[in-house]
């Protein structure tokens, strides 16, 4: 089974419906949903989610398509060495530096899904779209 972590942008497309990009990240939790895949986020992509969708939806509703993430995926804490880690790299975005110690804490992750990989140049962890995540899922006996 391949361990995938998703950044933030991954899960916006999901979740709001971001045509075109939501296809193939439905597809990713197509594969979760089958166990065929597991799928994992930071915990400081609840809060980004949380403001972006409060936008246009109740607290309510807001708070159930949270609930379904957290039950669709596994959570990463974002812990006080994940933020040293992030305030010492060389990330220029600093989000981005915390996602990816968030995914380097998790010996499983096998690679970060995300649709700017160009912010993860400096990665240890292969770094795919989602796309290309979509192609080894499906060239791979899982």
């Amino acid at each position: 089974m391949k361990h995938l972590f998703l950044d933030t942008n991954v899960l916006f497309d999901f979740l709001a419906n971001r045509k075109p990009f939501s296809l193939e990240a439905a597809q990713l939790f197509d594969f979760s949903l089958k166990k065929k895949v597991t799928l994992y986020v930071a915990s400081v992509s609840y809060n980004n989610i949380y403001y972006i969708i409060r936008q246009s939806l109740t607290h309510a509703e807001s708070i159930n398509i949270l609930t379904e993430l957290e039950d669709w995926t596994n959570t990463i804490d974002v812990s006080k060495e994940v933020i040293r880690e992030a305030l010492k790299s060389e990330f220029k975005d600093f989000e981005d530096a915390i996602q990816y110690h968030c995914a380097q804490s998790v010996q499983k992750i096998d690679c970060i899904v995300t649709r700017d990989t160009r912010d993860f140049k400096r990665s240890l962890l292969p770094t795919l779209t989602p796309k290309e995540a979509l192609t080894l899922l499906n060239s791979t006996d899982l």
